[in-house]
C-alpha cells in the first residue's frame, strides 16, 4: 500500500531477496557499504541522500527493502519513501547487524543513476542556506528534491511534461517548495528572468545559445553549478551528437561573465563530464 512502511525482520528479508521480488537499498555510508559488507547488489544511497532517490528508484512492481547497520537510518528513509508514493516499502529491523547472508565487499557508488551528482555533492557548501533556485533540464528530479528538500524553494524546468507531472505529486506528496514549468529549452523565446535565482542547477544538458540567459537569471552573488557530458563520451554510447557535447575546457569559456570559482574534467559517476561551479559578480550591473 502506498504511504506505508511495513517492517521486516532479517530472516524475511532474506526470502524477499531470494525471490527477487525487490530492490535492496542500502542508506548506510559508502564506508560502512565496502567496509562491513552489503547484501550483494544492493543500491547505494546513504540517508542524507535519499530524497533523490525519491524521483529515481525504480517503480516497476518490485517492492523497495531499506536496510542500514541497526535500522535507525532506514526508518527514517523508508517513511520519506513511502510518503513520496513508492509502493511496497519495506525496512529492515536490526539492519546489516543481524543480517546472516551473504555479503560482498566491493565498493559502491552512491551517485548517479539513483543519487544526485557527485558535482553536486562536492560543491554543496557554496549553494545558499535559503532562496530561490532553478534546476535546469530536471529530469526526473533527483537534484530538485534534495534541494527543496534542504530548504531551497525550487523551481523545476524540463521539455518532458510527464516526468514534471510526476514530480510534481512527489513534491506535493513529500511537502516539498517545488515547482515545476515545462518549456522548450532550444526554442528562441526562452526567457529565465534577470537576477531571479540565488542558485542555478544544470546537468547532463547543453544548448549553447542558452548560456548568456543563464546568467541573466542569476541574482548578483548567485552561484551556477554546471556539469555535462564531454564529446568522448560519444565513444562509451550516448550522447552521441557533438551538439551536445563539450570540447575540453569549453565550459569555462561558456559560463563566462561568471567567475569560476570551481572545476573539473574527466570520468566522474562513470561519465566523461566537464563540470564548473561559477559565481555571478555582486559589482555586475
Amino acid at each position: 500500500m502506498t504511504g506505508a512502511v511495513r517492517n521486516v525482520d532479517p530472516a524475511e528479508a532474506a526470502r524477499l531477496v531470494e525471490a527477487d521480488s525487490v530492490h535492496v537499498l542500502d542508506v548506510r555510508t559508502p564506508g560502512e557499504y565496502e567496509r562491513l559488507g552489503h547484501i550483494p547488489g544492493a543500491i547505494l544511497l546513504p540517508v542524507d541522500l535519499v530524497a533523490s532517490g525519491a524521483a529515481t528508484l525504480p517503480r516497476d512492481g518490485r517492492g523497495v527493502l531499506v536496510l542500514c547497520e541497526h535500522g535507525v537510518r532506514s526508518a527514517h528513509a523508508a517513511r520519506l519513501l513511502a510518503r513520496a508514493g513508492l509502493p511496497q516499502v519495506l525496512n529492515m529491523t536490526g539492519g546489516m547487524s543481524r543480517w546472516s547472508g551473504a555479503r560482498a565487499h566491493d565498493p559502491g557508488n552512491p551517485f548517479a543513476p539513483y543519487g544526485p551528482s557527485s558535482w553536486l555533492v562536492e560543491n554543496a557548501a557554496r549553494l545558499p542556506r535559503e532562496g530561490r533556485c532553478l534546476d535546469l533540464a530536471c529530469g526526473k528530479g533527483r537534484h530538485a528534491l534534495l534541494l527543496a528538500g534542504a530548504g531551497l524553494r525550487v523551481h523545476a524546468i524540463d521539455n518532458d511534461a510527464e516526468r514534471l507531472a510526476a514530480l510534481s505529486e512527489i513534491a506535493l506528496r513529500l511537502g516539498a517548495p517545488l515547482t515545476t514549468e515545462a518549456l522548450d529549452l532550444q526554442g528562441e523565446a526562452v526567457d529565465l528572468g534577470s537576477g531571479v535565482y540565488d542558485a542555478i542547477l544544470v546537468f547532463s544538458f547543453l544548448h549553447r545559445p542558452l548560456f548568456p540567459r543563464i546568467a541573466a537569471a542569476l541574482k548578483p552573488g548567485g552561484l551556477l553549478i554546471y556539469e555535462t557530458f564531454l564529446k568522448q563520451q560519444a565513444e562509451r554510447g550516448q550522447p552521441k551528437n557533438p551538439a551536445y557535447l563539450l570540447e575540453p575546457g569549453e565550459l569555462e569559456r561558456l559560463v563566462a561573465p561568471l567567475e569560476v570559482v570551481a572545476a573539473r574534467e574527466g570520468d566522474f559517476d562513470g561519465r566523461l563530464v566537464s563540470g564548473v561551479a561559477a559565481v555571478r559578480r555582486r559589482a555586475e550591473r
